[in-house]
């Protein structure tokens, strides 16, 4: 009994080359977007590493402005309050992480304020805190006018 071996058939020499050269682009492409993904990821942890710069440096000004107890306030109960220099009655409770500023008078809730920041900005909470309590002690009307009220 004899086996039968089939035989190679010849490939043509251009099909070869066209299929040698698709197969050299897809292993570049490949190489390509392996690199395109290692700059990413490298742009990525530069822009992790500047940012929790930014919130360090944000949080040490903070305190720096902030009186003792103000900022053990804030460490404490997540929130600061801060007297209204135009309104006796009135009182402003800033949140410690991104929220509503509320208003209080006479120990009631009377409104609550947000003043647009663009979330892109990546703006640390405690440059947030700060800008509040000093617009309200510096600008109280103008941080009145520019905020939304709700």
């Amino acid at each position: 009994m004899d086996i039968l071996v089939a035989e190679k058939p010849e490939m043509d020499p251009t099909i070869y080359a066209l299929l040698l050269l698709v197969a050299t682009f897809h292993f570049t492409y490949a190489v390509f977007l392996g690199i395109r993904f290692i700059l990413v990821i490298i742009s990525l942890e530069k822009d992790l590493l500047r940012l929790d710069t930014a919130i360090k440096r944000a949080e040490q000004l903070l305190k720096e402005k902030l009186t003792p107890n103000e900022y053990h306030q804030l460490t404490t109960k997540s929130y600061l309050q801060v007297k209204s220099p135009h309104y006796p009655k009135r009182t402003y409770v800033i949140p410690r992480y991104k929220g509503l500023v509320r208003i209080f008078e006479d120990g009631e809730q009377i409104m609550r304020l947000c003043v647009g920041l663009d979330e892109r900005d990546n703006i640390p909470d405690a440059d947030i805190v700060l800008m509040h309590k000093l617009m309200i002690e510096r600008a109280e009307e103008e941080y009145l006018q520019i905020a939304n009220t709700f």
